[in-house]
């Protein structure tokens, strides 16, 4: 499950510090307070609740924690873990898109950078290539079906592109996704361009 928390956290543009549960976890966290802390109740060494209140008794309590059950996942578990100071508690199995959304707005309403070298920069979202392909698509005109025969791929498949498309670029149709990408500088009126960021993490450790 880490490998897949982590695959989403860079989704976000962050970093991901990807520890087994344990007090251990606490040596290895950067002076600046993370973005976001992703525990799971149940760790044994050291419980998610418990390590919750070290993080926010080194980073203060404005630092959003979500918490992550698959057997404590009845009405009262979930309000206690909430009264105790999570942000959010989410239980197994959860959806990946539904986490995404989860974290992305933990960290928004805690007004903290949302990428992971520590600084705003709302005008370089990080694109996949293919990410990059749909969106000049969108942009020219195309409708999804247009777009999966384009890229040869399924229409499902497109959608899912679409939806990461606009939870990066903070937007909620693909109307708005285009007059964002043309703001940007993502595309350009007349050719299917666009930006796409490095390979890799981004610099920074400003998530885990």
């Amino acid at each position: 499950m880490r490998e897949a928390v982590v695959d989403l956290v860079r989704r976000l543009g962050h970093d991901a510090l990807a520890h087994r549960p344990g007090r251990g976890v606490l040596q290895g966290l950067p002076a600046a307070p993370p973005a976001l802390a992703l525990l799971e109740v149940e760790a044994v060494t050291m419980s998610g609740l418990a390590l919750m209140r070290e993080l926010h008794e080194r980073y203060g309590k404005d630092m959003p924690v979500i918490l992550i059950s698959a057997e404590r996942t009845l009405a009262h578990d979930r309000t206690a873990g909430l009264l105790l100071g999570a942000d959010d508690y989410v239980a197994k199995p959860f959806q990946p898109e539904e986490l995404l959304a989860r974290m992305q707005r933990s960290i928004r309403r805690s007004g903290q950078p949302t990428n992971g070298n520590g600084g705003q920069q709302p005008d370089a979202p990080r694109l996949t290539v293919r990410e990059g392909e749909v969106l000049g698509l969108l942009a020219h005109g195309r409708n999804q079906r247009e777009i999966a025969a384009g890229l040869v791929v399924s229409e499902k498949t497109v959608s899912t592109h679409i939806q990461h498309l606009l939870l990066k670029l903070g937007v909620h149709s693909r109307a708005q996704a285009v007059a964002e990408a043309y703001r940007r500088g993502l595309v350009t009126p007349d050719s299917r361009t666009f930006a796409v960021g490095p390979p890799g993490l981004e610099s920074g450790t400003n998530g885990f």
